[in-house]
């Protein structure tokens, strides 16, 4: 059985396809303004690629904010269980998920079967995470593919206090005003976005091993400010940015 998971986000759409338990390939394109149309090109896209027939794909799931947006879908599932079965099916010792998408940033913890045991989730504003980093990156006139580096310079840490993106983005004009270091700004924005997922994760009651998904876990330096945090290494896959399509596309061929 042929199966396909797309997870439409605010920033990028994905597709993952499966058979019988075997990852096939994934995609992702820049979602856009036409969210439906993102949700369908993508598909078939990367069907195009595999060189498999639409008619050979028995079942697909929706998953993220564009779930309800995509038609041919069969059923959609909310992004949370599907970022728990991906981060499962890519390494089932894994225990928490830790996923900074473009919007939001959640934090899950995953059961001996690859189930949610519990999830705690921030939604209400931008904050940590993926439109923060690019307001953050603007700000700073740096391309956001360079922070992790950057950050690696760093002597110090600058302290950025405000958890709200609008005044963060104003410590950091100020913070470049005084002529503070460009690394120590990024080095300051990633320990910003440690405290508050950490904060999170703790507050749920976090543990290992864990792994972290999302497009931010592309990011070395907020996985290494995580990681100093917590005190334990964590996982980033190879299909870090596409977990949750990959989640819905195993629902999909269940």
């Amino acid at each position: 059985m042929i199966s396909a998971g797309i997870d439409i986000g605010s920033i990028t759409t994905k597709c993952a396809v499966v058979e019988e338990g075997v990852l096939l390939g994934v995609h992702l394109i820049p979602t856009g303004y036409q969210v439906a149309e993102a949700g369908e090109r993508v598909c078939k896209e990367l069907l195009g690629r595999l060189n498999i027939p639409w008619e050979k794909v028995e079942r697909v799931i929706s998953t993220g904010y564009g779930r309800n947006r995509v038609a041919f879908a069969h059923k959609s599932v909310t992004e949370i269980t599907c970022h728990a079965v991906g981060a499962y099916f890519q390494d089932p010792k894994t225990r928490s998920v830790i996923d900074i998408g473009g919007q939001d940033s959640k934090v899950i913890a995953i059961g001996q079967d690859g189930t949610v045991a519990d999830f705690i989730m921030n939604d209400k504003c931008a904050a940590g995470t993926g439109r923060f980093l690019e307001v953050m990156a603007r700000a700073l006139e740096v391309d956001l593919t360079a922070f992790g580096e950057i950050a690696r310079a760093a002597e110090e840490v600058a302290s950025i206090s405000s958890l709200c993106t609008v005044f963060a983005e104003s410590e950091v004009v100020g913070l470049i005003a005084r002529g503070e270091p460009k690394s120590h700004i990024i080095a300051g924005i990633h320990e910003s976005i440690a405290s508050r997922v950490v904060a999170m994760g703790n507050r749920m009651g976090m543990g290992a091993p864990v792994m972290m998904t999302g497009g931010v876990a592309l990011n070395r330096g907020v996985v290494r400010a995580i990681e100093a945090k917590m005190n334990v290494s964590v996982m980033v896959s190879d299909h870090a940015q596409v977990n949750g399509a990959i989640g819905a596309a195993v629902l999909a061929g269940v």
